[in-house]
């Protein structure tokens, strides 16, 4: 009996009921294999090997399969039909090959298939193919591609741009889309302009409205009327003239419906109809294909089968009747760039069947699955007819005129199912309807009316227009649209508010970073050529290791060449690239870059240990003044200038709110040369800096706050906010290292929080830890301490991950993970650590003295180790990745 292979096992039941008891389907979950997380995964050196490693989650789906082989002695890979469904069967069939499930004899084959339904299943399993080399080829080197830039540029970023976690292939081009949309935006500048429309009405009392077209003989373009003064001018000059219809003229017309979807027009039109995000939709999308109820919905392709044509036609019939079936079917022709693997559109499997009649529970599904089936239906319908009327009004002399324009529907054809969406709406004007009017006769003024406006900016990019351009560049592929969108929100760097995408200020820098740096490798013609590549090698033109080694020459020494840098050469070009935009002209001539607040420091970039950034004064700490990341007016409507804001006194001693480099605070007292650093207290995200009133700022001043001893051993108990939130702390202080900490559910609750429940939440969270113990975990040797000797481990603690040298303990950054530090880095750490503690490293071990011994036999050994010693310094390697999918990703990264 053979073994059917799908995806997931939805898709796996659905295909076992059409193929009946003599098959045996199961499901691999997606992809079995993949690239480990670390360094040395690709292997340039050894002609780009690539060293693939069987998911733990995976393991377990790939013994069932291996033990269904065992019984049945044929293999039928049926995943997907794309690039990626090809590299699965490939992957399973390697995977299977290591672990001996598949023997030489072993029948293999792969099928494909379009739409889950019993007659695409059947004509698929009657027409069986071996596993498409080129295609998976061009899998394996945009994965390598992939993992390349992500497991290099990433650390380059990491050391160099304090708060940046990743940067990838295509994800960095989307982001620069985004950060370049935002500074044509800030850089935009309002232009005013008048227009003047008059309320006409005919002989027999019908109103219909008219803008001025023409004004002292003269045709006005847009911007003619530029004040209100011309614009009063111009009513005056209506006003005091008569007027009369000129001519009508009207033109038939005609709208020819949008083609059927593909992955990016389905991404679009489900973001504008329904503000559903790329990975929403695709999710609710592959739900309705496992169901059989659309067919394959990662597709760049447009075309339609014949069969489904005539069934589209057949379903309009019914539904409408002959005049709303065009006498030929449409045929549609792909125009994106590099469309490639190109599959029929996206379309229901059953035409007759409408989102009424499947019954689907899920509101995702049955909207997505509605508008795709009226999209199909209307692809294959007669074209809608209009008649647009532009009628002419002029005075007698000529010197003032005005044109009406309007549009009567004559068939509504495919607009009776279905309007395409628009991402920004305009030629609204163009909807409205006349009255009957006719050449000669007068026109009467009820009213003329001048509006002001205003140029607008470009529009920011919501998920549909982004993926539009990014298909317009030939950037990215269907299968890949959602995780790129995807990807940069979750890195940080974007931001979506009201669905448009807004670029945060780690996204600016990444951006600014990599242009200056990395230019090539973020250029919109060279990622697009890439991917022409990629295509190239998919139908067998390429090869696909050529293609690798000609992007690793030049990509690994762009790498070599920012090995040098220092941060703060890094930052100051950045401030340099940035300075038309973060730094403009003033009006008045002065230097756009000294302090408005002492008039003597230096204003520049800077970035805070949470990666965002700000422009602050060179005169720090003796000048406080910030201001927000960009361009001078774009600070908020804030009430804290940067001497602070002073919200009274407490004990003689003033109480202020400031906004600092890391983050709005509240102060006790002044800063003096005897007190440095009076006391201060950051206040919580959820509270606004600008309505914090004196009673709040003295509670944060209160922290931390003595709860009580301990009933059991009499030890303090703590309430305080710390940078994790609101917790509880049972030891002598809230300075003493070690001790239990619980969380509290919120910031209320430190202040409010008594002697039970906090010995309730500090005994779960004893119980909690159970038999994990005090101790770190080792979870690796970084090797020896490069100057003074002395291991280096990177520890997993009680409150997580850090790096120790002899006694010293260092907690990794917030931003950093694991996965990510270096010698150097675990170096940095802890020298600052020393630093700041006044704790001793362990000195450097001393090579003993030689002399002479009758035990020859040790000195080997001695001399080995010694040797081992010198040669422990660890790789810099690990700095290659945070995780998976911070650095590499998959497919985009």
């Amino acid at each position: 009996m053979p073994v059917v292979i799908v995806e997931s096992p939805a898709k796996a039941k659905t295909i076992s009921k059409y193929l009946g008891p003599g098959y045996t389907v199961l499901a691999s979950y997606g992809h079995v294999r993949d690239l480990p997380a670390k360094d040395g995964s690709v292997e340039p050196d050894q002609d780009f090997d690539m060293k693939w490693e069987v998911a733990g989650d995976s393991r377990k789906h790939v013994k069932a399969i291996a033990d269904a082989l065992a019984e049945d002695g044929e293999l039928i890979l049926a995943t997907d039909p794309d690039r990626e469904g090809e590299a699965i069967s490939w992957h399973l069939q390697e995977a299977l090959t290591k672990r001996r499930a598949l023997k030489k004899d072993t029948p293999v084959s792969r099928v494909t298939f379009n739409a889950i339904t019993r007659d695409a299943v059947t004509r698929a399993m009657e027409n069986p193919r071996q596993v498409d080399m080129p295609l998976v080829e061009a899998y394996l080197a945009r994965r390598a591609l992939d993992y390349l830039v992500g497991f290099n540029l990433s650390p380059v970023l990491w050391r160099k741009l304090p708060g940046a976690k990743s940067a990838g292939r295509v994800q960095s081009v989307a982001l620069r889309l985004i950060v370049e949309r935002e500074m044509e935006i800030e850089a935009f500048r309002a232009r005013e302009y008048w227009s003047v429309k008059a309320l006409l009405s005919t002989p027999r009392g019908q109103e219909y409205e008219a803008r001025l077209t023409v004004l002292a003989g003269r045709k006005l373009d847009r911007y003619d009327i530029e004040n209100a003064t011309q614009a009063e001018l111009a009513v005056q000059a209506i006003t005091s003239r008569d007027l009369a219809v000129k001519s009508v003229e009207a033109k038939p017309a005609s709208r020819n419906p949008a083609a059927p979807f593909m992955t990016s027009t389905l991404q679009q039109e489900a973001s504008r109809k329904f503000g559903m995000g790329a990975r929403q939709t695709m999710s609710a999308a592959q739900r309705l294909y496992e169901a059989g109820h659309i067919t394959y919905m990662r597709t760049d392709g447009i075309d339609m089968a014949p069969e489904a044509v005539h069934a589209a036609r057949d379903a309009i019939r019914a539904r409408f009747g002959d005049d709303y079936v065009p006498k030929s079917p449409r045929m549609y022709k792909n125009k994106a760039k590099n469309a490639q693997e190109a599959h029929e559109c996206i379309r229901p499997t059953v035409m007759e069947k409408d989102a009424a009649a499947l019954r689907l529970s899920d509101p995702d599904q049955r909207r997505l699955y509605d508008l795709i089936w009226k999209r199909t239906l209307a692809c294959q319908m007669q074209s809608a007819r209009i008649e647009r009327t532009t009628v002419d009004i002029a005075s007698g002399d000529g010197e003032v005129e005005l044109r009406a324009t309007g549009q009567v529907m004559l068939f509504d054809g495919f607009l009776r199912i279905y309007e395409e969406g628009r991402d920004d709406s305009d030629g609204a004007e163009d909807e409205k309807r006349l009255p009957q009017i006719a050449e000669g006769e007068p026109a009467e003024k009820r009213g003329i009316t001048p509006e002001q406006h205003f140029t607008q900016p470009p529009p920011r990019f919501t998920e549909a227009t982004l993926v539009k351009r990014m298909e317009e560049l030939g950037i990215g592929r269907p299968s890949t649209y959602a995780s790129i969108v995807t990807t940069i929100q979750d890195r940080g760097y974007v931001r979506k508010d009201k669905n448009r995408l807004f670029p945060e200020d780690k996204g600016r820098l990444v951006t600014a970073f990599l242009e200056n740096y990395f230019r090539r490798y973020v250029g919109y013609d060279f990622t697009a050529a890439l991917e022409d590549q990629l295509d190239h090698i998919s139908a067998g033109d390429a090869d696909y290791k050529e293609v690798l080694a000609s992007f690793w020459r030049d990509f690994s020494a762009a790498i070599a060449e920012t090995s040098e840098l220092r941060i703060t050469e890094v930052l100051e070009k950045i401030n340099e690239v940035l300075e038309p935009h973060l730094f403009p002209p003033t009006g008045d001539g002065s230097d756009p870059r000294l302090c408005p607040h002492c008039g003597k420091g230096r204003l520049s970039m800077r970035t805070a240990r949470s990666g965002g950034a700000f422009i602050g004064c060179s005169n720090y700490p003796e000048c406080r003044y910030t201001r927000p990341f960009g361009p001078p007016g774009m600070e908020e409507d804030s009430a804290i200038p940067p001497e602070g804001k002073l919200l009274g006194h407490d004990e003689g001693d003033a109480i202020r709110v400031f906004k600092g480099r890391f983050g709005p605070y509240v102060q006790r007292g002044e800063a003096t040369e005897d007190n440095k650093k009076p006391p201060r207290q950051s206040i919580p995200k959820d509270w606004s800096p600008e309505e914090i009133e004196l009673d709040r700022a003295l509670m944060l001043l209160s922290l931390p706050r003595p709860i009580g001893p301990h009933p059991d051993d009499g030890v303090m108990i703590w309430a305080n906010i710390g940078r994790y939130g609101p917790y509880l702390k049972h030891a002598e202080s809230t300075s003493e290292r070690g001790g239990t900490n619980a969380n509290l559910e919120n910031i209320d609750e430190v202040f409010t929080v008594g002697m039970n429940r906090a010995v309730q939440l500090l005994a779960e969270k004893v119980a909690s830890r159970g038999a994990r113990g005090r101790g770190g975990k080792t979870l690796r040797e970084l090797g020896e301490h490069p100057e003074a000797g002395g291991a280096i481990s990177l520890m997993d603690g009680r409150y997580g991950p850090y790096v120790k040298w002899g006694k010293i303990n260092a907690t990794l950054p917030k931003d950093t993970a694991p996965e990510a530090v270096t010698v150097e880095m675990a170096v940095e750490l802890i020298a600052e650590k020393a630093a700041k503690s006044g704790k001793k490293a362990p000195a450097a071990k001393k090579a003993p003295a030689k002399r002479a011994s009758t035990r020859k036999t040790a000195a080997p050994k001695k001399t080995a180790a010694k040797t081992a010693a010198k040669k422990t310094p660890a790789k810099q390697t690990a700095a290659k990745a945070t995780t998976k999918k911070a650095a590499a990703g998959s497919g985009e990264g």
